[in-house]
């Protein structure tokens, strides 16, 4: 056992096995550098900071005013953008290099600009509303004009016949109502109009109130205004409609112009004189082309303007989203009694102090301050975070497994084994090679684009798809591998190794190939024979074959998580767990899942025919029966009752005695038995990871036993429920290469059988459509959440923890543009 244990320690360590070694620092920074030098922190991104002001509210803080500036930057740097893009240019992505500007300078800089373009915005904005007023104004002389030229060609002959009537039949004009006698008194009783333009989407209900209100007795004419005029406050071009009004009355027309008012309408004067209105008309197209020439001229100069800033707009962006973090993080430190001095406390990895202390120093020396930065190291009482290096390849498996909980600090981290067991767990459920084919050229397209898509803003899919381009590289390529032994190319077998080791006994059963099949040579060299392919024992052999393959998977990955249990175990050197958790949960587990891998591996090798399900059924209801015929090794009856014994014994193993040995040492330590043994970490309670005790005086024996129980119980019904949980890798397989084939023989086959061109077109196009949406995207999404199920659970509850928090180091590396 020493020997062993030698050999564990002197074996290298393992990269990402472990989060990074991390300290918890002290900074005392004079006042003069300490904006140089927390700016230099940020670039090297690699120390975390403590709040030190967490109970102060973020107006309480001393750099307050520093970070109101900098957000009022930003909205005005924001405002620049958005006018930027509404203008349909570009802002520089490459900006020129230009020295560092003063964040002072650059606050009037920014001030000066804002001005400008405000001011030049509202010139714009009213120049344009008279130019609208102008064209609708021209408009409505085109139009109305047209209306008033054909009423005025009637209006003679209507008016003498208007005259004999009311002359010659008086009662017409006693018996008309007195309302209308108030509404057109006998000095107004002419006919007058009212001209003006509505939007298109308004005329109607416009039209509907205007007869409403005047009680029928007015005309309405309109016409399309013939061309689209600009809204100034939405900018959309807007659909008009010309109208003109006739009616008579002045309460009419006063009740006309609060419609008008209310609908929005504009109305303009035309004149009744045909030569004056070809003079208004003369007047307001010569305005128009000036008021056009200064529109182009201010837009030009506005969009100079724009262009100017947009050089630097990115810089300055980053300029501000920088000096906000350090203000931020400048007001979690705390000054000293002499308020000469600022002290700040964050974790940092130890292989960082050399590297944050010549930054420090660098920043001393920039800020010619007389004082130097002190940084020494301090002890923590709280967890440190969790710190993981990675790169662009291993970064999204540690993403998959922090998305389940983040490591404790140096707890064994699965990441390391889920880069391989995870995309193969995958390619189990999904093995074609035929797809894993569309998947590798999927992968590789992203992994071609990385470069270019690194820096563009994807959506939440394309993101997520981009992020795991090396997951879905290797998924691809363990499905090809999986897919080779299959032997499934879209649910087709191919003989790749050679040829089938079995031939039909006579000519009639190539037609059927149901039945006389006999094997004349060694069996096909890798994978699946495609002979069993169309035979009637396809479904019974796969089913068997991929069933006992994903027990054994299962049992394999499960004592996998068991032994890094140990390890974890044995770095923190809490030798209770190895004796009361990790060997009892070794011995139970494989005392009946790792006896049933053996069997498995057993009949496999000597092509038994013992029935599995009764060995394992009458192993716990009859142990000492003879098994018959399905012996599969001599012993194997006295080895089963060896096992069960095991089994039941690792039971109350797990559960009694570590509570117990729990509350022995809690006692001994207040008695004053043990103070040699308090600094081992064995006997510390603080750090049992299954202990519910923080405090030494809060031992409560109930709560631990109860805690304990609990994950006996857990851990005993789970080697039963977490291996029946493997055989989704069986279940999703099968679906998949059943669905494979449906829509090859259905779809693709069914209708190539058919001597058309368009038939075989359309079954060509529908197979592809199943293929891309069904197979490539909802199975391989299926597949994926099921992978990550067992890796979650039946993997990760073994050993994991997941009750860490991660290193967020101060970085200019990691600020988004969200962080404005």
């Amino acid at each position: 056992m020493e020997r062993m244990e030698k050999f564990i320690d002197n074996l290298p360590p393992m990269d990402l096995m472990r989060s990074e070694k991390m300290t918890l620092v002290q900074l005392i920074i004079p006042v003069e550098s300490a904006h140089r030098a927390i700016s230099y922190l940020g670039e090297l991104g690699l120390l975390q900071f403590r709040d030190l002001n967490a109970e102060k509210s973020p107006f309480q803080r001393t750099f307050v005013n520093q970070v109101k500036r900098c957000g009022e930057m930003s909205r005005k740097l924001r405002f620049f953008k958005d006018q930027i893009s509404k203008a349909g240019l570009l802002s520089s992505l490459h900006p020129v290099v230009e020295p560092d500007v003063e964040l002072e300078e650059l606050e009037i800089q920014l001030a000066e600009h804002e001005h400008e373009l405000i001011e030049m915005n509202s010139n714009s904005e009213k120049l344009r509303q008279t130019y609208n007023e102008l064209l609708e104004f021209k408009i409505v002389l085109e139009k109305a004009g047209g209306f008033l030229v054909s009423s005025n060609n009637h209006a003679v002959d209507e008016e003498r016949e208007l005259s004999e009537n009311v002359y010659s039949n008086d009662g017409y004009v006693e018996t008309a109502s007195l309302l209308e006698q108030e509404m057109r008194p006998a000095d107004q009783s002419g006919l007058r109009f009212i001209s003006g333009i509505i939007c298109k989407s308004k005329a109607l209900r416009f039209e509907r109130m205007l007869f409403r209100a005047t009680r029928g007795n007015m005309l309405f004419n309109h016409a399309p205004a013939g061309e689209e005029i600009m809204d100034p406050v939405s900018a959309e071009m807007v659909e008009k409609t010309v109208f003109v009004v006739f009616f008579s009355g002045e309460q009419a027309k006063t009740k006309i112009l609060k419609i008008c008012e209310a609908f929005g309408a504009n109305c303009y004067p035309v004149p009744d004189d045909i030569s004056k209105q070809r003079q208004i008309t003369r007047e307001v197209l010569s305005r128009l082309s000036e008021l056009e020439t200064t529109l182009d001229a201010g837009i030009r100069h506005r969009n100079k303007a724009l262009t100017s800033v947009g050089y630097h707009l990115t810089h300055w962006m980053s300029m501000v989203r920088r000096e906000k973090a350090v203000y931020d993080t400048l007001n979690m430190l705390n000054f000293d009694v002499t308020k000469k001095c600022l002290v700040g406390e964050g974790w940092c990895p130890i292989f960082a102090k050399a590297q944050i202390q010549e930054a420090l120093q660098r920043a001393t020396f920039d800020s010619n301050s007389q004082v130097g930065i002190i940084f020494h190291v301090m002890d923590a009482v709280e967890s440190p975070p969790t710190y993981f290096r990675t790169n662009r390849f291993t970064n999204a498996y540690q993403e998959i497994v922090d998305a389940y909980g983040v490591a404790r600090y140096q707890e064994s981290n699965p990441a390391v084994y889920t880069v391989i067991t995870f995309p193969f767990l995958f390619a189990v459920m999904f093995g074609d090679w035929g797809h894993g084919i569309c998947l590798l050229l999927g992968a590789l397209v992203l992994i071609a684009r990385e470069s270019r898509l690194s820096t563009q803003k994807l959506g939440s899919f394309m993101e997520m798809l981009f992020g795991g381009r090396y997951v879905l590289l290797l998924m691809s390529l363990f499905s090809i591998y999986c897919g080779l032994i299959y032997n499934e190319f879209f649910s087709v077998p191919f003989h790749i190794f050679g040829g089938s080791a079995y031939k039909c006994r006579d000519a009639t059963c190539r037609d059927a190939q149901s039945a006389g099949l006999i094997k004349f040579r060694d069996p096909y060299p890798f994978g699946v024979d495609p002979s069993w392919r169309g035979s009637r024992s396809e479904l019974p052999f796969l089913n068997s074959l991929k069933m006992k393959m994903s027990i054994l998977l299962g049992v394999a990955q499960m004592n996998l998580g068991i032994i890094l249990s140990y390890f974890n175990a044995r770095f923190f050197r809490n030798s209770l767990d190895i004796r009361y958790q990790f060997v009892p949960q070794m011995i139970f587990l494989n005392s009946l899942f790792g006896y049933l891998s053996l069997l498995i591996i057993i009949k496999w090798c000597t092509g038994s025919q013992a029935d599995l399900y009764h060995v394992m059924i009458y192993m716990f209801l009859s142990p000492t029966d003879d098994l018959g015929d399905n012996e599969l090794f001599w012993g194997q009856r006295p080895l089963q009752i060896v096992l069960l014994l095991l089994a039941l014994v690792a039971v109350p193993w797990m559960l009694f005695p570590k509570p117990f040995i729990l509350k022995k040492l809690h006692s001994e330590r207040f008695q004053g038995r043990t103070y040699g043994m308090l600094g081992t970490s064995e006997f510390d309670l603080d750090v049992e990871p299954d202990s519910a005790r923080q405090h030494h005086e809060e031992f409560n024996f109930s709560e631990v036993f109860v805690h304990q129980m609990i994950h006996s119980i857990e851990f005993v019904l789970g080697a039963v429920s977490n291996t029946a949980s493997y055989l989704r890798l069986w279940a999703l397989s099968l679906a998949h290469s059943e669905l494979s084939t449906v829509f090859y023989e259905k779809v693709l086959l069914l209708a190539w059988g058919y001597d058309n061109i368009v038939i075989r077109l359309v079954g060509l196009a529908v197979f592809a459509f199943a293929t891309a949406f069904i197979l490539l995207m909802m199975e391989t999404l299926s597949a994926f959440l099921h992978a990550l199920r067992l890796h979650w659970v039946e993997f990760q509850n073994k050993f994991y923890h997941g009750d860490g928090y991660k290193f967020k180091p101060f970085s200019f590396a990691l600020i988004t543009e969200d962080d404005d």
